[in-house]
């Protein structure tokens, strides 16, 4: 991706401490939300517009003080009586915007998120940026989560919602060397800022989790994906450190290309990946996942590690947390008393409700690597229960075929299978547009039983009334897929 044009609007800000009024458009996204709560916390008086204002996050926002506005107008920006100090636009907007419009031609100072946070927040701060295309989220909060629990009192930037952390975005100190753990979305930042939110992170140490190709709407293929991951690696400050997973062959390419001065160690979920760093002697039960981690260049386990978390891509993303912590010079006994009390990330694996002996869990599975890790840690940390898979095509890249064949194998964790019609595919070509009726004859194909959901009602009523005690039933959907898990809780009380 390219910038569609140069300019350095963030230079413009006042500083951070001056800051009295901010305007936000599009105020009502998970970033963008938490970012507003935590200017509110400071003190700053802002006001916010989305075309969709409506609980749960309207509720967080006017709880924070927040002044919510419905839909776009110019006369937001001016609410307060006068021109806000800064107006921050989301990456969701786009040029025809009315607010947005206005405030770029309006005389404003304006910026993304992500230019703001460079140029008042990141400058001066010891930044640990995680990035990847799986993981992200839960290894931020379980890195900021064990920071915290160790005394370091870190600032952190995380695109979801913890059990553990009251906000998902948090400022201690901006004084030099207070460590900041920011979720690195490779995703673009802005209109007229058409990179990946992490170029204006300023690392000093990166997680590399995974790289894959993801995000289709706005990459063309998995090269661009590569050279955007790249982009990160290149901004690493001097004297950085990166902690690499070589579980993926795409990652052991990039570090090939790495300065000099970049320190790299290694992790893998095994011995063969050739990782410095790997798990053994792993065990799984519904309360808790025990494995040791072993270090190669030393030759011999170096902590134990027990977690609530589950699945082989929960322990790595553990492993990559534990080395950085490690590295930080923090005890092992501390690193590991705090990954063993983290609670999670709302909607990974979160249990919604148990009726009538049916466990509903929600996760935000949709790329076919994540559906497929997602349902092998549930089927082993409930390997009595029959598990159920609901599945709703709604990102980017699932309502696009570009996985339709990857997905069939995604799902041979479960023993039964519902997909729904993808979500809104009104701006897809049709060539491109991914085929649930393939994806069900796929999976029937393989022995499994496979069932079209051609609605939520539909669905949910078919689920609940095959539904038995014992089974599990795992919800996977990027969104709100029409408050599917409510309606069948709900459902499952009437039987």
């Amino acid at each position: 991706m390219n910038s569609s044009n140069n300019r350095s609007s963030y230079l413009e800000l006042p500083d951070f401490e001056s800051l009295k009024t901010v305007h936000i458009v599009g105020v009502c996204g998970t970033l963008m939300g938490s970012f507003a709560a935590f200017l509110r916390r400071r003190g700053i008086r802002v006001t916010g517009s989305d075309q969709n204002v409506y609980p749960p996050m309207s509720d967080v926002l006017k709880a924070a003080g927040v002044e919510l506005l419905n839909g776009y107008s110019e006369t937001h920006l001016t609410h307060t009586g006068s021109k806000p100090d800064l107006v921050v636009i989301g990456n969701v907007i786009g040029k025809a915007n009315p607010e947005a419009h206005a405030a770029l031609t309006g005389g404003y100072v304006y910026s993304s998120l992500p230019e703001a946070m460079e140029k008042l927040l990141l400058q001066k701060t010891l930044n640990l940026v995680v990035a990847g295309t799986h993981g992200k989220t839960t290894t931020s909060s379980l890195l900021a989560h064990t920071l915290v629990q160790c005394g370091k009192n870190p600032n952190y930037f995380i695109g979801g919602v913890s059990h553990d952390l009251p906000f998902s975005f948090h400022l201690s100190s901006q004084e030099a060397g207070t460590p900041f753990v920011l979720e690195g979305d490779e995703y673009d930042t802005a209109f007229w800022d058409k990179v990946p939110k992490f170029n204006h992170y300023l690392p000093d140490h990166a997680i590399l989790t995974s790289v894959e190709f993801d995000h289709a709407d706005i990459y063309p293929d998995f090269q661009a994906v590569v050279r955007a991951f790249e982009g990160l690696l290149d901004r690493i400050r001097k004297n950085g450190r990166l902690i690499a997973c070589f579980d993926y062959d795409s990652v052991k390419k990039l570090i090939h290309n790495v300065r000099g001065d970049i320190r790299v160690i290694s992790y893998g979920s095994s011995e063969k990946t050739g990782a410095r760093y790997f798990p053994k002697k792993i065990s799984m039960a519904p309360d808790m996942t025990h494995f040791e981690i072993y270090d190669s260049d030393l030759e011999k386990s170096v902590a134990e590690v027990s977690m609530r978390i589950s699945g082989v891509h929960n322990i790595l993303n553990a492993l990559s947390v534990w080395i950085e912590c490690h590295e930080l010079g923090i005890p092992v006994d501390q690193i590991s008393g705090a990954l063993k009390s983290f609670q999670g990330v709302k909607r990974r694996q979160e249990v919604r409700g148990e009726v009538q002996g049916v466990l509903v869990i929600d996760d935000f599975a949709h790329h076919p690597t994540a559906v497929r890790e997602t349902l092998k840690a549930l089927r082993a940390k409930y390997p009595d229960r029959r598990l159920v898979a609901v599945f709703e095509p709604r990102s980017a890249t699932s309502r696009r075929k570009v996985f339709q064949n990857e997905y069939a194998a995604a799902f041979q964790g479960a023993s039964v299978v519902h997909i729904a019609a993808p979500y809104d595919q009104s701006k897809i070509d049709s060539s491109d547009q991914f085929s649930s009726d393939q994806l069900v004859r796929d999976i029937c194909k393989k022995g499994q039983m496979g069932f079209l959901m051609k609605d939520v009602e539909s669905g949910v009523e078919s689920i609940a009334r095959d539904a038995k005690s014992g089974d599990l039933v795992a919800v996977l959907s990027n969104g709100g897929f029409g408050g599917f898990i409510p309606k069948l809780l709900e459902m499952l009380r009437k039987k």
